[in-house]
């Protein structure tokens, strides 16, 4: 029995284990279990994603007198890693659907320890951007992107608060990483911090070891044959080992799932979210990377100015799992895209508001409320993709996001610092990263609106019906060969297994009834 079919008794039975607190195989994600371990691996991935590239700039006055190098040129060690990081989305996708979120895992953390230990014998600057920036740059992204995954497989009803905590990774790494690389170039020299950070990028290997996927459908069987037995063994360590084994899949493992499902792209959400994304990363960087600098320029001593950015770090930490158990909440969860535009919206008017900044309690105010918005994009910014296009499209729908984010990132800061060489005025560049981040909010808000009024008025997809048809009409054949006069009192009630059933297989319900069956047999009984 490969594909197991429960009757009214089973699911009975199964519904009263599930009231006495039994286990609940197939019931979806389990909303906690195993899944508070891949949370903690998640905030360690996500810390070392986006905290190492900005903590490897405590080395680049070291690197730049012994390679006699300029600024510019040692700052794309960070700028090659980040664009890996991004840009690498598609090809992390391919490789997940693949072979499944912990293999790609552990590769990552091979390849991202073995970047930086390589790196401590470079001799040029290319040898890095080879090693430090690429190598270790695909890395990250390797355990990044399958992290998340893994995530959103364990966890639905918590999904926001679970995000928000494994977001708070980085803020919390970032301030933690850079007194550690300063602490170490001090004793070791760059040399010996790249080799000791090197090896503390193993830990990577060590959280895709605990990305276990999450229990599979169905108690096992009662009886069966060798071959059926074996048949089984197959596909449940098929599954296992892809670590993409959902409670939804039709009975069977029929379903082939493609390497890059970019027919996401034609998902109006989709679009509105990658639209919005683009827009954001334009400017929403800018400040954060501007600020000290900015400070300065206003006059504020460099270690004072140095603090603002502890500011934002220690208001952001607060702030992501705040919005996570916030956006939690029953009332607010269906409106999660509006809260994301209204973040949005103040992290933007944040920037405009504090464009003639030059007080120190004014900067201070500032980081305050930037880091408060900024924690709470960070927060929510996946939870909308994944509410968007759903579990089952979320491995693709990410990485092309993050293939756009990197467009954006490599446009948007390196021409904001363009602009401050040539004006010598960092007003009008907070001015018009404010402009973008406002920006992306109405259009967040606005298009997903429209988005919502259009998907009401017309009728859902076929794609979606047909899945539920399917499941539908082979539960319905088995009930109906069990008890087929009890089967119109049981559909109201639902089994508990199976979620939301589509308006299609309701009028298939008579044709299963009618065709085995002969008319008078329900009317004598």
């Amino acid at each position: 029995m490969r594909g197991w079919t429960p009757t009214p008794q089973d699911s009975s039975a199964e519904t009263a284990a599930m009231g006495a607190g039994g286990p609940r195989r197939g019931a979806g994600p389990p909303d906690g279990g195993w899944g508070w371990v891949v949370l903690g691996a998640c905030f360690v991935v996500t810390g070392f994603a986006y905290g190492f590239p900005k903590a490897v700039s405590v080395f680049f006055r070291a690197l730049m007198r012994d390679f006699g190098a300029g600024y510019s040129d040692t700052a794309w060690v960070s700028s090659i890693m980040l664009a890996m990081l991004y840009g690498t989305g598609p090809v992390s996708s391919i490789l997940v659907t693949r072979f499944g979120c912990r293999p790609v895992m552990l590769l990552g953390g091979l390849l991202a320890s073995a970047g930086m230990v390589l790196a401590s014998f470079a001799t040029r600057l290319l040898e890095l951007y080879l090693t430090a920036g690429a190598l270790t740059g695909l890395g990250l992204a390797l355990n990044f992107q399958p992290s998340l995954i893994m995530l959103g497989l364990y966890f639905d009803r918590r999904r926001p608060l679970a995000n928000g905590l494994a977001a708070a990774g980085s803020p919390v790494f970032l301030s933690a990483l850079s007194p550690l690389g300063q602490q170490l170039l001090e004793r070791f020299g760059w040399r010996g911090g790249f080799l000791l950070l090197g090896g503390l990028l193993l830990h990577c290997c060590a959280c895709g070891a605990v990305m276990r996927p999450p229990p599979g459908p169905g108690p096992p069987p009662r009886a069966r044959s060798a071959g059926e037995a074996r048949e089984d063994a197959d596909a449940d360590a098929d599954a296992d080992r892809k670590g993409l084994r959902l409670s939804e899949a039709p009975p069977g493992g029929k379903t082939r799932r493609r390497l890059l499902d970019v027919t996401v792209c034609a998902d109006r959400a989709f679009a509105v979210y990658a639209v919005t994304k683009f827009l954001m990363a334009l400017g929403l960087f800018v400040p954060a990377i501007l600020l000290v600098n900015y400070a300065k320029d206003a006059g504020v001593p460099d270690a004072d100015a140095a603090f603002l950015l502890s500011i934002v770090g220690f208001v952001d930490i607060v702030a992501r799992p705040a919005c996570g158990a916030l956006a939690g909440l029953a009332r607010l969860r269906p409106h999660v895209a509006y809260l994301f535009s209204l973040a949005l919206l103040a992290n933007g008017i944040t920037d405009l508001s504090s464009a003639r900044a030059r007080s120190y309690g004014a900067l201070v105010a500032f980081c305050v409320a930037f880091g408060l918005s900024y924690g709470m994009v960070g927060a929510l910014q996946f939870e909308v993709l994944m509410a968007a296009v759903g579990a089952h499209r979320f491995p693709s729908a990410l990485g092309l996001v993050l293939l756009i984010e990197a467009v954006a990132v490599l446009i948007g800061p390196p021409s904001a610092g363009r602009l401050v060489d040539m004006l010598k005025n960092y007003e009008i560049i907070f001015y018009l990263a404010g402009s973008e981040v406002v920006l992306a909010g109405v259009f967040m808000a606005v298009a997903t609106t429209c988005c919502l009024h259009r998907s009401r008025d017309s009728p859902p997809g076929p794609g979606s019906e047909g899945g539920a048809s399917d499941s539908e009409d082979a539960e319905d054949e088995g009930d109906s060969e069990a008890l087929p006069a009890r089967e119109p009192a049981r559909e109201p009630g639902g089994l508990e297994a199976l979620e939301g059933p589509s308006p299609v297989a309701e009028p298939a319900e008579p044709e299963v009834e009618e065709t085995p069956e002969p008319g008078p047999a329900p009317t004598s009984a």
